[in-house]
């Protein structure tokens, strides 16, 4: 909310989805970190296996169960770590625990994901347990959602010349908005 009490945009799934141009074809599997420690908990070793084989290095296969190191994963493994990691707002990535597997056992190299994850309604609910949380957690993770609902919602706002559009004249996501000029004076 603004200084003079405008909405300057809305945290719903449907802003998350609106923002990154996502629009959801299927009905997507509900995502809480309650389902991710629930599964982890039940994570077989066979499937902790099988993410070694495709995402870790072929040196770094696992002798231990879970948490691996980051820099055990090739690739494929880091940008997928990576992304989760974003999600779920993790300050770091150093250590690969159960939950992050949970997420990265749906991915198979050349396969779209076995499970589609609702994961707007995951990022738009933490947003706001975040913002109920403040005063005793003091500590918001979410910050770059926020930067990118304003800079969607709000591009007028921002000093900067942005190019918001492609080639066709169609609004682009947040993510791949440029900055048309950086000369400041």
């Amino acid at each position: 909310m603004a200084p003079s009490g405008t909405i300057l945009f809305s945290i719903t799934p449907q802003s998350v989805n609106e923002m990154l141009h996502f629009k959801p074809t299927q009905l997507l599997a509900p995502l809480t970190m309650e389902f991710l420690l629930d599964q982890g908990a039940k994570l077989p070793s066979l499937e902790i296996t099988r993410i070694a084989q495709l995402f870790m290095k072929l040196d770094r296969q696992p002798t231990q169960l879970p948490p691996f190191n980051q820099v055990w994963f090739n690739e494929a493994g880091t940008f997928i770590i990576d992304m989760i990691s974003y999600i779920l707002a993790f300050k770091t990535n150093e250590h690969i625990d159960e939950i992050v597997l949970v997420l990265m056992s749906i991915f198979t190299p050349g396969q779209p994901p076995a499970v589609k994850y609702d994961y707007a309604t995951f990022i738009a609910n933490k947003i706001h347990d975040q913002f109920m949380s403040l005063d005793r957690e003091r500590v918001f993770k979410y910050t770059s959602y926020i930067y990118h609902l304003l800079l969607y919602n709000q591009p007028d706002s921002f000093q900067i010349p942005l190019r918001m559009l492609d080639l066709k004249g169609r609004r682009r996501s947040v993510i791949f908005y440029h900055i048309l000029d950086l000369s400041i004076p």
